[in-house]
C-alpha cells in the first residue's frame, strides 16, 4: 500500500499504464499468431495482404512506448523473411 498521497497518484497512473500496454501486447501477440497461422497454412497470399498491417500494429506500439524499435525491427524482419 502507498504510503503518501503522491504514491496513490502514482499507483493508480502506473495502473492505467499496464492496463494500455497489456491491450497493446495482446493484440500484437493476436496479429502476429494470426500472420504466423497463415504462412504455417501455405497462404501466403493472404498472408502478403496481412504483412503491412502487422508492420503498422508494430510501428504503432513502438510510438506508444510499448515495445522497443529494435524489438519491433527485429520482430518486422523475421516476419518478412518467414513469409518469402
Amino acid at each position: 500500500m502507498p504510503n503518501t498521497k503522491s504514491a496513490e497518484r502514482r499507483m493508480r497512473g502506473s495502473a492505467r499504464k499496464e492496463q494500455h500496454n497489456r491491450s497493446i501486447k495482446s493484440n500484437l501477440r493476436r496479429v502476429e499468431k494470426n500472420f504466423r497461422t497463415l504462412v504455417a497454412a501455405g497462404k501466403k497470399d493472404e498472408a502478403a495482404k496481412l504483412l503491412p498491417s502487422v508492420h503498422s500494429t508494430l510501428d504503432k506500439a513502438v510510438k506508444s512506448g510499448v515495445v522497443p524499435r529494435p524489438t519491433v525491427n527485429r520482430k518486422k524482419s523475421r516476419l518478412a523473411a518467414s513469409l518469402n
